[in-house]
């Protein structure tokens, strides 16, 4: 029953209370150091029973919440708490799903057990994110989720149109259609038949609602390039890199100062590979995990940059005549671009605030003009928690031509229109969009 608690035998002073969220309703469990229940039960989250749920855990002066995906539905609690002057740390769902396997029960899935495994993991586990109350930063985010959800709405609306104009004319149209070029061709076609007049309609109606989204899709990119713009970041200097995915970085990165050194924050946005090594065969292999959005920015860059004439296609192309494939060549280059990114946001975090992250890097020769650190080939950073500094990476020290090309840094000199979008780099590898990400 929502608002029911069952208080045990022992209260302690320092307790941690572990909460599984959901939409109208979050169990909690209070556990001591020792991992004893103290209490357990199961609220609403309306107002009366939020009021009820933090009256419960006053009973306990020094207490820490832990709330399960903080950043998904997790956030309207977290937010909540913290407002209310509670300390919470975030508690990833994979950290949780692992103390749920791992735990007695046989790893069922309950609310119960879920909230048991998310007190366990804040108990035993360090440096888990401690939720701040949500700042422009969380505000770029949800601009940034807009333009993103406007993108696809207008994916879909064109592939709709895409499929009526192919019964309505043969061959249908070509691939990269503007709203104007589609108003052409349908008024090149009167069909006669009812179907035929039905699909006119039809396609009529997509591409109204084509043009409401580009209306929409450009005031979202006016809305977000004056976002980023006031945080002062130096993110837009780097090549290939616009106002989304700018806010994209800074929306989902926070606080630079989490990661370490720069293979962690390579590590986080999945550009790191995974060390797949067994015996005598060392090898390392592609990694899918990691924050696909953050990698989709960098892939984005990498492209963009290959395409002109940067350092950074001077460095693909010495990858291939080394032999790397094409592919591997631009996850190389995307994990040298990653050291660019996690450069620029420490310089901006010690910008902001003097004497910023003491163990943060600002060393990383993937910004010089040509990068000699095989970063690319190395895999993620084990579960040691000790910093490693870059100067103890191994350093290839071959000399190699620079090319007259420009730096990965900058946007000197450089053609006017930069894509922020996969629509059309696909080609440029003779592979569909899905298989680049």
């Amino acid at each position: 029953m929502i608002g029911s608690l069952q208080r045990g035998e022992d209260t302690l002073d320092s307790v941690v209370i572990g909460a599984d969220p959901h939409k109208h309703s979050v169990t909690i469990e209070i556990v001591d150091d020792r991992e004893r229940i103290l209490d357990k039960g199961r609220y609403g989250t309306d107002t009366d029973g939020y009021r009820q749920m933090l009256a419960a855990a006053k009973r306990y002066p020094q207490r820490r919440w832990a709330v399960e995906g903080c950043n998904g539905i997790g956030r309207h609690v977290a937010q909540r708490l913290v407002a209310d002057g509670e300390t919470v740390v975030d508690v990833p769902a994979k950290l949780a799903a692992r103390a749920r396997v791992f735990d007695t029960g046989n790893g069922r899935k309950t609310d119960p057990a879920d909230a048991h495994s998310v007190a366990v993991v804040a108990l035993r586990t360090r440096n888990l994110t401690e939720v701040r109350i949500d700042d422009e930063l969380v505000a770029l985010r949800v601009l940034v989720d807009r333009r993103d959800e406007l993108g696809r709405t207008r994916t879909q609306t064109i592939n709709r149109l895409h499929r009526l104009l192919l019964e309505l004319l043969p061959g249908g149209a070509k691939r990269f259609l503007s709203a104007a070029q589609a108003q052409a061709l349908l008024d090149s076609v009167a069909p006669t038949d009812v179907a035929g007049r039905v699909r006119h309609q039809l396609a009529t109606e997509l591409l109204a609602e084509i043009v409401v989204l580009d209306a929409k899709m450009k005031a979202s990119d006016k809305t977000l390039r004056k976002a980023v713009a006031a945080t002062g970041t130096g993110l837009l200097d780097l090549y290939g890199i616009g106002p989304a995915s700018a806010a994209r970085i800074l929306g989902d990165v926070a606080d630079v100062a989490r990661f370490a050194t720069r293979d962690r924050f390579a590590s986080w946005n999945g550009t790191a590979p995974l060390d797949a090594s067994s015996g005598e065969q060392q090898r390392q292999r592609l990694s899918r995990a990691g924050n696909r959005r953050i990698n989709r920015a960098l892939h984005i860059m990498a492209i963009v940059q290959i395409r002109h004439d940067t350092e950074g296609r001077a460095y693909f192309r010495r990858r291939v005549a080394a032999g790397k494939t094409k592919m591997e060549a631009l996850r190389a280059l995307k994990r040298r671009l990653s050291d660019v990114v996690y450069r620029q946001l420490v310089a901006g975090m010690k910008k902001a605030s003097p004497g910023g992250h003491t163990e943060a890097t600002v060393v990383s020769s993937a910004v010089d003009p040509t990068p000699t650190v095989d970063s690319s080939d190395q895999s993620q950073p084990g579960p040691d928690h000790k910093p490693t500094h870059p100067d103890t990476d191994a350093v290839d020290s071959t000399p190699r031509p620079v090319a007259p090309a420009q730096s990965l840094r900058t946007r000197d000199q450089r053609p006017p229109a930069q894509p922020d979008k996969l629509d059309d780099l696909a080609p440029l590898f003779g592979t569909s969009k899905r298989d680049l990400t």
